[in-house]
């Protein structure tokens, strides 16, 4: 059902008055009475009516002030209920307009993200490869942009999700582009091989982080991290308890080879291997399995910052951590601004070797 004949009528006069102005109506007004009854009575709209207030808000957009227009998307940028093709129209408006709603807009769908790589500016796609939570088929197609501050972008959104081929092409352009070499490094699912092929171009300094991170050489180390990607394609998703014997001796090879670290855990994890990644924490603890479960899940997140600060996860990607750790067990991930205050102290204050006593000491009877 469309507008009611009032509403209609009212529609028919601020078409002729964006076209024209009168009566002291200034555009912007016009403007902001368009968008607001587009957004409240969007689900009773005709095709013909969305068409028709589009029209009207495009027409205008040009005159009426860029803080009026940025102030409309800051509004709707975290409200579900607004028309889809509402958003769809502001994003394709210029990037101060658009960049609150690329980042928040819950209604921004993939297929609208991959639309606009394609079709709308490198400010746009910079702040797409900054957008939270994106998954693999928009990060492959930023990744085949040749513009280095979008692939910039991307590799420091520790929450997007990159395929092996986006690594393999991101590895490849830091030849060129060499401010991408320190944050690729650095990325915690970084493959481990891509970044032991990184080590002919890059500087010293990150040849040594390399070495001291991603411990390349022994040949036992290739072997675990084949089986490594063996068990992560065979293990079905989902806790287990026990955990499978594959999984514990996977785990044990790898702490004996060197590669236990922070990277493992936080591939395993995006990966949605629950079972895998608290075997690997617990053994990079030294902890039992089930007291490992019993404080990571159960016990608030003190004890969880003080265990991720001790396995060296870096304070930037906690909250991914904390997160998809609790989503796969299904735990509401929400922190309250004490408890995020709580880890920032946590993580500015403990060395590694302290937060790992701290830890244990916490968890003594």
């Amino acid at each position: 059902m469309g507008l009611t004949a009032y509403d209609m009528s009212d529609m028919g006069r601020l078409a002729q008055l964006a076209i024209n102005p009168q009566n002291g109506a200034s555009r912007e007004e016009i403007y902001l009475a368009v968008a607001s009854l587009y957004r409240i009575q969007g689900a009773g709209l005709n095709q013909r009516e969305r068409d028709l207030m589009r029209e009207i808000l495009r027409r205008l957009t040009r005159d009426v002030e860029m803080a009026i227009r940025i102030a409309l998307a800051q509004r709707l940028a975290e409200d579900a209920s607004v028309p889809h093709d509402l958003i769809l129209l502001l994003v394709d408006d210029s990037i101060e307009v658009a960049r609150p709603l690329i980042m928040h807009s819950p209604l921004l769908t993939e297929a609208d993200s991959i639309r606009m790589i394609a079709e709308a500016s490198m400010a746009h796609r910079e702040a797409i490869a900054g957008r939270p939570g994106i998954g693999i088929p928009v990060t492959d197609a930023l990744v085949a942009c040749d513009h280095e501050p979008v692939l910039l972008a991307l590799v420091r959104n520790a929450t997007a999700k990159i395929s092996d081929t986006g690594y393999k092409a991101l590895v490849e352009k830091s030849r060129a582009f060499q401010g991408l070499q320190e944050p690729l490094i650095r990325r915690p699912d970084m493959p481990t091989d891509l970044a032991s092929n990184m080590c002919s171009w890059v500087s010293d300094a990150l040849k040594v982080y390399i070495q001291n991170n991603y411990q390349m050489a022994p040949r036992r180390v290739d072997v675990a991290l084949s089986e490594a990607n063996t068990a992560l394609k065979a293990e079905p998703l989902g806790p287990k308890d026990p955990p499978a014997d594959s999984a514990q001796k996977l785990i044990e090879k790898l702490a004996v080879s060197g590669q236990l670290k922070a990277g493992f855990l936080m591939r395993v994890l995006s990966q949605g291997q629950i079972d895998l990644f608290d075997l690997a924490f617990a053994r990079l603890l030294g902890v039992e399995l089930l007291t490992f479960r019993n404080f990571f899940y159960k016990d608030g997140v003190r004890l969880v910052a003080l265990a991720c600060r001790a396995a060296g996860i870096d304070k930037s990607v906690f909250a991914t951590v904390f997160n998809l750790s609790r989503q796969a067990r299904d735990k509401s991930p929400a922190m309250g601004r004490q408890e995020t205050a709580e880890v920032d102290s946590i993580f500015a204050t403990f060395t590694k070797s302290a937060a790992l006593e701290a830890l244990k000491a916490g968890l003594m009877p």
